[in-house]
């Protein structure tokens, strides 16, 4: 069970409960978490529990009654639930709260039941009615009832299902009976209840002798057991899906009547047979339960030549009414278990897989008697061909041709042009899906491989190349479950290898993500980036809605085709991207799903801050069917965000690289400017040390060695199922390691960029104020006036004044410094970087020794490297340990 579903579940089991406050589903779903095992429910611990149950029952002949009533449903999952109850009678708290949450919902309801009574009144009666009339209606009442308790839930069931059949196959309507067949109902072979079998004046049976008496009763029980009414012995209306009753005349002798007691039961199983198989033959109710009707219609056939031979006997005045119960011994039990398998199935209403289900339980149920199984064996393979017809095209071909609804795979409208475009689209979790109420019993096991079969070989369909299995062999049910087991894993193994080559030698699948996926969005080619950044530094520099993505695109092939990514066959599938959320929201966005702050973040206004076009920029890539399948939209926004990462990196360095050389200037000032550069520079090269050291950490520590462990498992992978599994593994485990899945870290980091990009920006801005004049008098020098270039003496002027700007330039920086406070900013500056600096440090100790996430030592111990932040870390663990110092006692364990 997935964590949604048992959050789903947990928040709807509160729901039900009406428990609001406390500290939520959280609470219980992490103890679900912690405490679940892979236990599944035996038989022997099912019938414990029921026993268990039972003795703690008040009425528990009810609960025994409930519980054979649901096990005839084949309801699932029944015998889990059963041992949960037995686990519940066991918890004494549990079952008070649950006993006091009964008692205030009941009142809840009457309360209710009583507020809706008192708006209603009972008209007065402003006219009588007379005795006949009243006798009258109750007739028309009673046989508008009668009618609409058999015919119109038939009718209705029948629609529902067309409608539903009709609708998932809109361009081939399923075919139907013409309507005479449901409105003439003498064709049906049941009884017809309100006729007789002829309009002679029936003569007391009570007037006759005993010979007579017991001739004209088997006489009557020979129709009776076709489905006729006889004079004596007439069937009764039922209601629902009871079992028929028959009504006798009570003036029988009783030594007859005792006799013919025991022989009705065949009469009421041959009836339940026939109402199944009139009802199961429409095409409504799918092809197993036709399959399984027209099986049973080939018993009845025997049975009705059977009471056709007896019935030649008794004209001839040889079958009496102790010959009668001889020859009926041994249909009576094929009758019966007919009848139990008809009831089972029409209570359960089941279809398709289901009915396998039941039908193989009960042929095991039956084992000891083997008539009986023997029967059941028969019925079974009988209704599995036209589903194994339906499993063996999808497993040996791809194809689902399922009209009615029966097959264990279920087939889904969605478009795999999608995959490209929708992050939210699971093509290949969705398109095609397991129904777990259509899995037979004896194929749970390989429901699995039976789904992933098929979608293998559908995917190479889907390619335009049509597949065939070369081991197909025709799927029968038997009980030796090992002859379809191996079957199905010879197609598995098959489609497997079919798809897997195709994707690795004709689509390229490693090449693409060795040659474009890691180079550009793992910033694993050095020098394209190295050209792409110069060509396109001013152009991000600009708001994002400045910012013209043609020119980017031209600027991207420009520094493509000037690289050594020249000679990457897929480089025209790389594109310009530009996001509408920096990195940090979105990953807080996605970070926040399912949690209190989604909201929260998900209503913050986007557009209060602009965003520049390196905030906002990151690649795209265009992936064709049926790489998407393993290079979706959620695995391209995944790359997308480690691109961002360390292309916002790699930028900052830029940015402090840039601060370096821009620096050099400092060099012509006078050593007293010198003293206050000196902590600029200082921190400018703690800065660069810590960027560097990141981008190599996840360059160099965390990308390199998971991708080739991921090349490694891409080599050993055995079908496309493993790919997507160690694709998603490394995509996550890059994430992880890069802080990009904390959000306490991601929030440390981001504050650190931050601090460095305005550091790099104030250094910018004050050294280009100090270039200014010195600009101007190269700009002089070198250009000369409008009455033509500089002359011999011009140029030696030029030179005394330029030494002169200089030593002003010199003292005009130390004026500066003393005005604006430059010292003091710096300071800052450098208090802010050390402050988040140890604060990053210090939670990556925490993580690494509380989550056992050892790769992220290796950052502490890169930044680290001189035991320059040993002690402060030392001095934060110990206050940490200081504060929890209280809580000791309560965690104590008492001496002994």
């Amino acid at each position: 069970m997935s964590e949604f579903r048992i959050h789903h579940d947990v928040n709807e089991l509160l729901s039900l409960l009406r428990v609001h406050g406390g500290e939520g589903a959280e609470v219980y779903i992490d103890l679900l978490q912690k405490n679940r095992t892979p236990y599944v429910t035996t038989t022997v611990s099912a019938h414990s529990a029921k026993v268990k149950i039972a003795e703690f029952s008040r009425t528990p002949e009810d609960f025994l009654k409930k519980y054979d009533e649901l096990k005839s449903k084949n309801t699932r999952h029944l015998d889990s639930l059963v041992y949960l109850l037995s686990k519940l009678t066991e918890d004494k708290e549990t079952l008070q709260y649950l006993q006091q949450n009964a008692k205030e919902r009941a009142e809840l309801a009457a309360n209710a039941a009583t507020s809706v009574s008192t708006n209603f009144s009972i008209p007065s009666s402003t006219s009588k009615i007379s005795l006949q009339e009243l006798e009258e209606l109750r007739k028309q009442l009673g046989s508008v009832t009668a009618n609409s308790s058999v015919q119109q839930p038939l009718e209705l069931t029948r629609k529902i299902l067309r409608d539903k059949q009709n609708k998932k196959n809109s361009g081939q309507p399923i075919p139907v009976f013409p309507s005479w067949v449901y409105e003439r109902p003498a064709l049906i072979g049941d009884f017809l209840i309100g006729t007789s079998l002829s309009t002679d004046t029936t003569v007391p049976i009570g007037t006759l002798p005993l010979a007579s008496q017991e001739s004209m009763i088997v006489e009557d029980l020979l129709y009776v057991l076709i489905g006729v009414d006889g004079r004596y012995i007439t069937a009764q209306p039922f209601v629902g899906r009871q079992n028929r009753a028959f009504s006798v005349d009570p003036n029988l002798d009783l030594s007859i009547k005792e006799l013919v007691t025991r022989i009705l039961p065949v009469a009421a199983s041959y009836s339940a047979v026939t109402r199944f198989i009139e009802e199961k033959s429409s095409f409504e109710y799918g092809q197993v339960n036709h399959a399984l009707a027209a099986a049973m219609r080939t018993l009845i056939k025997e049975y009705m030549i059977l009471i056709t031979q007896l019935e030649h006997l008794q004209r001839q005045g040889l079958l009496s009414l102790q010959k009668l119960w001889f020859y009926i011994q041994p249909t009576m039990r094929t009758l019966e278990i007919l009848a139990s398998l008809a009831t089972s199935v029409d209570k359960g209403e089941c279809m398709g897989g289901s009915t396998l289900s039941l039908l193989h339980d009960k042929t095991f149920n039956y084992t000891g008697d083997s008539q009986a199984q023997e029967l059941c064996l028969y019925l079974t393979k009988a209704a599995s061909v036209p589903y194994f017809e339906i499993l063996e095209k999808w497993i040996y071909r791809g194809i689902i041709n399922d009209p009615y609804s029966e097959f264990m795979v279920e087939e889904h409208e969605l478009q795999k042009e999608k995959i490209q475009e929708d992050y939210n689209d699971k093509y290949w979790d969705q398109r095609y899906t397991v129904v777990q109420q259509q899995i037979p019993s004896f194929l749970q096991k390989m429901a699995d491989k039976i789904l992933s079969t098929g979608k293998y070989l559908n995917v190479v369909r889907e390619c335009g190349r049509d597949v065939t299995c070369p081991v197909a062999k025709e799927v029968i049910y038997t009980l030796k479950e090992r002859a379809y087991v191996e079957q199905i894993e010879k197609a598995y193994n098959y489609a497997s290898k079919v798809l897997l080559d195709f994707l690795m030698e004709e689509k390229e699948l490693v090449a693409h993500l060795s040659r474009s996926i890691k180079h550009y969005f793992l910033m694993d080619q050095g020098d394209f980036f190295v050209h792409f950044m110069d060509l396109t530094e001013e152009e991000l520099k600009k708001p994002v809605d400045d910012i013209i993505t043609t020119r980017l695109e031209a600027l991207l092939e420009l520094a493509l085709r000037m690289s050594t990514a020249n000679t990457d066959p897929f480089k025209d599938d790389l594109k310009i991207d530009l996001m509408p959320h920096d990195l940090i929201t979105q990953l807080l966005r996605v970070l926040a799903i399912e949690t209190k702050q989604e909201k929260a973040i998900i209503s913050a206004d986007p557009t209060e801050l602009t965003l520049s076009g390196l905030e906002a920029f990151s690649f795209d890539y265009i992936v064709k069917w049926p790489l998407s399948l393993i290079i979706n939209r959620k695995a391209l926004t995944r790359y997308q965000m480690l691109f961002r990462h360390m292309f916002y990196c790699k930028h900052v360095e830029r940015q402090l690289c840039n601060v370096w050389i821009s620096n050099k200037t400092a060099k012509q000032f006078s050593l007293h400017s010198a003293k206050w550069f000196a902590g600029a520079f200082t921190l400018r090269q703690r800065m660069l040390n810590f960027v560097q050291n990141i981008q190599y950490y996840m360059m160099f520590e965390v990308m390199e060695p998971t991708w080739h462990i991921l090349e490694k498992n891409l080599k050993l992978a055995s079908n496309i199922d493993d790919v997507l599994s160690h694709h998603t593994s490394f995509l996550d485990n890059c994430l992880k390691d890069c802080m990009l899945t904390n959000p306490e870290l991601l929030k440390i980091f981001s504050k650190l960029m931050s601090v460095c990009v305005m550091f790099t920006n104030c250094m910018q801005r004050f050294t280009q104020s100090m270039k200014l004049d010195n600009e101007m008098d190269r700009l002089t020098l070198e250009h000369g006036t409008m009455l033509g270039p500089p002359t011999e003496e011009e140029r030696a002027e030029e030179t005394a004044k330029k030494k002169l700007t200089n030593k002003l330039l010199a003292e005009h920086a130390d004026n500066l410094h003393l005005t604006s406070g430059f010292e003091a900013t710096i300071n800052k500056f450098d208090s802010n970087f050390s402050t988040h600096l140890l604060d990053l440090l210090d939670k990556l100790s925490v993580y690494s020794t509380n989550d056992c996430e050892h790769s992220m030592l290796n950052i502490i111990y890169r930044l680290d490297f001189n035991g320059f932040y040993t002690e402060r870390l030392e001095h934060m663990s110990a206050e940490r340990s200081q504060k929890a110092a209280p809580l000791l006692p309560r965690l104590a364990v008492p001496a002994q």
